[in-house]
C-alpha cells in the first residue's frame, strides 16, 4: 500500500507552531522531495505563454499568481497579489496611493490600512501581498513615485513597517524593489553605481527597517547595481540582506525580466523567479548537469522558502473572509479617512480679509468645479499597482454630496471662455489639475523590453498549459465590464517617467484664467509627487495637493475644503522652485551614479530655498510648542514636550525631529536627518504631550572600510520643528558617550543600523 505523504507539510507546520525550528523542519521536507519537486519550487507555477495570454485578457486582476505548490507533500506554496493602493484582484477597495498616505504621516492609519488590505487579500485567495514599496523618491519625475511614501528613508521606513504589520495579521507581505530602483523607462537597462556610504545611509535604511519588522518576502529590482543585475546581486541579496541584516524570509524576482541568468540568480540568493516558468525552468536542469549551480544552492533556496511558509502557516491557513469584505463600508470609510488626512494645504491667503479655506457651506449658493480631471476616474498608475474599484467618488461627486443645497457646476475647461464666464458668477471656484496614468506610472508602453525577447522560453509544457487553461475556464474571475462601470478604459496604461515637473500648458492656462475671473479660487493638484508651481502659485489664494486619492477621494477632498476635517497633511517630499535644483534625471540613461544628495538634503546643501519644504503643510488652526527638551537615555535620544492648539478649531500637528552630529560635514553627508515624528490631533484650546524616541541607530553612520555602522560619540544637535526648513524650530544639544561594539553573531542582528 502506497504511503500517503500529503500531510508532510501540515505536520511540520504543527511542529513549528509548537516551537520547532522552522529551518530544521524545512530541511526535513526538502529531504523528502524529489529533485524535480525542488526545482519546481524555484519559479512560478504558471506556464509562460499561456500565462501571458491570460495576463492580456485581464487575468492579472482576476486571480492570484501561484508558486511552489507541491500537492504530493501538501506544500501549499503561495499565491501572489500586487499592490500597494489595495488588492489588484477586484473589485476591491482602492485606497489613496502610498505617496498620499505618506502625506498623512499617520503610522496608525497605515497599519489599519494594511489590516484592511490583508483581509481583502485573503478574500480573493491570495497569501502574499506585493505592495510594500520603499524605494526613496530620488527625483519627482520617477513614474512610480506614487507607489512609495516619500523622499526620506526614516519616514518611508516607518510607514512601510506599519503597512507590513497590518497586512501580516492575515497574510505574508513583500517589500520591494531591492535596490536603487528609482526610474522607469530605463529600468531594464540602467546600471546604478553607488558608493558604500550612500547605498547604506540613503537607499537601504527603509528596507532594513521593514526587514527588522519581520517582513516575509523581499523582491529584487530590475535594474543593475554596481555592475550586477539585482536579481543576481550577491552583495545585496546575500552579503547585506541575509548575512548583515539577518533576513529569515525568501526573495522573489521582479516579474518576467527580473533575472537574466538562472544559475547566477540561485547562487546570488534569489529564491523564486516570478511569476512564470521561464528562465529557471528552461535553464536550471542543464546548469545543474554542468555544475554551474550546485544542488546545495538549490536546496538552500527551497529551505528558505519552506521555512517562511511554515512560520506563516498559522496566519494564512485560517478561515478566509467572504467576498463581502471587498470594498465593504468599513474599508470605504477608511479610504475616505486616508484621502482627507492626505490633503496638504500649501497656500491659503485671505480674500477680503478672510482665508479662502475652509469654505463655509452656508455661504455657497453656486460653486464652479473646473478641469478635465474633476469628474473622471483617476486613481493613478495603470500598471501593476492598478486597483479596479467598483465605484469612484470624483471631486465633483464629493462636493455635490456635501453641498446638497448648492449648485455645483462642472466645467471641463475645454471651452475656456465659457468656463471663465461661469466661474466669475460663482461664490467660489475649484480648479482640479494634474496628471493621469498616461502621464506617469509603471512603464508599460514603448519598446523598453524589445531587447529582452531572447529571454523568452520555448513552448510551454503541453500538459501544464492544458491544466492552466482548464483552470482559468473553470474559474474565469469577475467580469470587470459589469463589476467596474464607467466610461474610462481599464487595463494597462503606458505610464513611464514624467518629462516635466510642470503642469500641462492647458492646466496652467485654466488656473490663470479662472483665478482672474474669481478671486476665491482654490487649485487642487492631482499628482504622484512634486509639481513645480512657481510660475502661477503666487496668483492663486489657495492651493492643495490632493493626489491620486482613491475611490473615496472626492469625499475626502470635500471634507477638507469645507472644514469637516482639518487640513492635516504634510509634504512627504520637497517642492523646488526650479527643477534645476534637483539631482540630474535622464529617463533613458543606461548608466547613472547615485550619491547622498537629493530632496531636502540637496536643497539645504546648495542653499536653494524650496517652494514648499519637506514636511510642510498649513492648518486651519494654530499651534504653540512648549517645554520641549532632548535627553539621551538607554534606548536612544528622547524628545519630550507639549503642543497647544491656540486656535478655534480642532487640528492636526506633525512634530518632526531633525538632527545630526555637530561635526558632520555637508560635503560628505547631510548635516541633519529626519530622526522621528509624531502626528497628533488636538482640540481647540487643548494641549497634548509628545514623546518621540529616536534609536541611536538612526544617527549611526556607515564605515565604508569596516562595512559596519558606527555611532560617533560627541555632541548632536536636535531640532524640533514642523518641517525641514522651520527657522522657528527650537534646537537642543545632547552628548552621546562612546559605545562598545558588540561581537558579531550569525545571522548578524547586533550591528547598529537604521531602524
Amino acid at each position: 500500500m502506497a504511503h500517503d505523504d500529503s500531510g508532510t507539510f501540515e505536520r511540520a507546520a504543527r511542529a513549528v507552531s509548537a516551537g520547532a525550528d522552522p529551518i530544521e523542519a524545512a530541511r526535513s521536507i526538502v529531504g523528502a522531495m524529489t529533485p524535480d519537486e525542488r526545482l519546481w519550487c524555484l519559479d512560478g507555477d504558471v506556464p509562460f505563454w499561456a500565462g501571458l495570454e491570460d495576463l492580456g485578457a485581464g487575468g492579472y486582476h482576476k486571480r492570484p499568481f501561484p508558486a511552489a505548490r507541491v500537492e504530493r507533500l501538501g506544500i501549499p506554496g503561495f499565491a501572489f497579489s500586487d499592490g500597494p493602493r489595495g488588492v489588484v484582484i477586484g473589485p476591491a477597495t482602492c485606497f489613496p496611493v502610498s505617496m498620499a498616505r505618506g502625506a498623512t504621516w499617520d503610522v496608525d492609519l497605515e497599519e489599519r490600512i494594511g489590516d484592511a488590505i490583508g483581509r481583502e487579500l485573503r478574500a480573493v485567495g491570495a497569501t502574499l501581498y506585493g505592495g510594500v514599496c520603499v524605494n526613496v523618491l530620488r527625483h519627482p519625475a520617477w513614474g512610480r513615485a506614487q507607489e512609495t511614501y516619500g523622499e526620506d528613508p526614516v519616514h518611508v521606513g516607518e510607514l512601510a513597517a506599519a503597512l507590513t504589520r497590518g497586512v501580516q495579521r492575515h497574510a505574508m507581505a513583500c517589500v520591494k524593489h531591492l535596490a536603487c530602483n528609482s526610474m522607469e523607462n530605463a529600468r531594464f537597462v540602467v546600471d546604478v553605481t553607488v558608493d558604500e556610504v550612500s547605498l547604506h545611509e540613503v537607499f537601504l535604511p527603509q528596507f532594513r527597517r521593514v526587514v527588522d519588522e519581520g517582513v516575509a518576502v523581499v523582491m529584487s529590482a530590475y535594474n543593475s547595481v554596481n555592475g550586477h543585475w539585482c536579481g543576481e546581486n550577491r552583495p545585496l541579496l546575500t552579503d547585506v540582506l541575509r548575512d548583515e541584516w539577518g533576513f529569515q524570509g525568501f526573495v522573489i524576482s521582479d516579474w518576467i525580466f527580473g533575472l537574466r541568468h538562472a544559475a547566477a540568480s540561485v547562487g546570488a540568493g534569489l529564491d523564486v523567479e516570478m511569476p512564470y516558468r521561464m528562465m529557471r525552468a528552461q535553464g536550471l536542469p542543464t546548469a545543474l548537469q554542468r555544475h554551474e549551480v550546485s544542488q546545495d544552492d538549490v536546496d538552500r533556496c527551497v529551505t528558505r522558502l519552506l521555512a517562511t511558509l511554515l512560520r506563516f502557516h498559522g496566519v494564512v491557513a485560517g478561515p478566509r473572509p467572504g467576498p463581502e469584505v471587498l470594498a465593504c463600508g468599513e474599508h470605504r470609510a477608511l479610504a475616505r479617512e486616508a484621502a482627507a488626512k492626505s490633503v496638504v494645504l500649501l497656500r491659503n491667503e485671505p480674500v477680503a480679509g478672510t482665508a479662502v479655506l475652509p469654505i463655509d457651506p452656508a455661504t455657497v449658493r453656486r460653486m464652479a468645479v473646473a478641469g478635465r480631471l474633476a469628474a473622471v476616474r483617476n486613481l493613478g498608475d495603470g500598471g501593476s499597482s492598478d486597483v479596479w474599484a467598483p465605484t469612484v467618488v470624483t471631486a465633483v461627486d464629493g462636493l455635490r454630496a456635501a453641498l446638497h443645497s448648492a449648485d455645483v457646476v462642472h466645467l471641463d475647461g475645454g471651452d475656456l471662455a465659457a468656463t471663465v464666464a461661469t466661474a466669475s458668477e460663482c461664490d467660489v471656484a475649484l480648479v482640479v489639475v494634474g496628471y493621469t496614468r498616461e502621464d506617469e506610472g509603471e512603464y508599460i508602453g514603448g519598446d523598453g523590453t524589445a531587447h529582452l525577447a531572447e529571454l523568452f522560453p520555448g513552448p510551454d509544457d503541453p500538459d501544464l498549459a492544458r491544466q492552466f487553461t482548464a483552470g482559468v475556464a473553470a474559474a474565469p474571475g469577475v467580469d470587470m465590464s459589469t463589476a467596474v462601470p464607467g466610461p474610462e478604459p481599464l487595463g494597462f496604461a503606458p505610464g513611464g517617467d514624467r518629462r516635466s515637473l510642470r503642469l500641462h500648458a492647458e492646466d496652467e492656462a485654466l488656473i490663470e484664467a479662472v483665478t482672474a475671473a474669481n478671486p476665491r479660487t482654490v487649485v487642487a493638484i492631482v499628482a504622484g509627487s512634486a509639481v513645480v508651481v512657481s510660475s502661477w502659485a503666487h496668483r492663486v489664494p489657495a492651493i492643495v495637493q490632493s493626489w491620486y486619492a482613491g475611490m473615496e477621494g472626492g469625499n475626502g477632498l470635500a471634507d477638507v475644503l469645507l472644514g469637516a476635517v482639518g487640513a492635516g497633511g504634510r509634504l512627504p517630499f520637497t517642492v523646488p522652485t526650479d527643477e534645476a535644483h534637483l539631482p540630474p534625471f535622464e529617463r533613458d540613461a543606461d548608466a547613472v551614479t547615485y550619491g547622498p544628495w537629493h530632496g531636502w538634503w540637496l536643497l539645504e546643501r546648495e542653499g536653494n530655498a524650496p517652494a514648499y519644504p519637506f514636511g510642510f503643510g498649513l492648518s486651519y488652526t494654530t499651534f504653540e510648542s512648549e517645554g520641549f527638551s532632548a535627553t539621551v537615555e538607554a534606548d536612544g535620544i528622547v524628545v519630550r514636550g507639549t503642543v497647544r492648539n491656540t486656535g478655534s478649531r480642532r487640528g492636526t500637528d506633525v512634530v518632526q525631529v531633525y538632527g545630526g552630529h555637530r561635526h558632520w560635514d555637508a560635503s560628505d553627508r547631510p548635516a541633519r536627518r529626519l530622526l522621528g515624528f509624531a502626528r497628533i490631533e488636538i482640540d481647540a484650546g487643548a494641549r497634548a504631550d509628545v514623546v518621540i524616541r529616536v534609536p541611536l541607530a538612526r544617527v549611526a553612520v556607515r564605515d565604508p572600510e569596516l562595512r559596519r555602522w558606527v555611532v560617533e560619540p560627541g555632541t548632536y544637535l536636535i531640532d524640533v520643528g514642523r518641517h525641514a526648513a522651520d527657522r522657528a524650530a527650537p534646537r537642543f544639544s545632547v552628548e552621546v558617550a562612546p559605545r562598545t561594539q558588540r561581537r558579531r553573531r550569525e545571522p548578524n542582528r547586533t550591528a547598529p543600523g537604521p531602524r
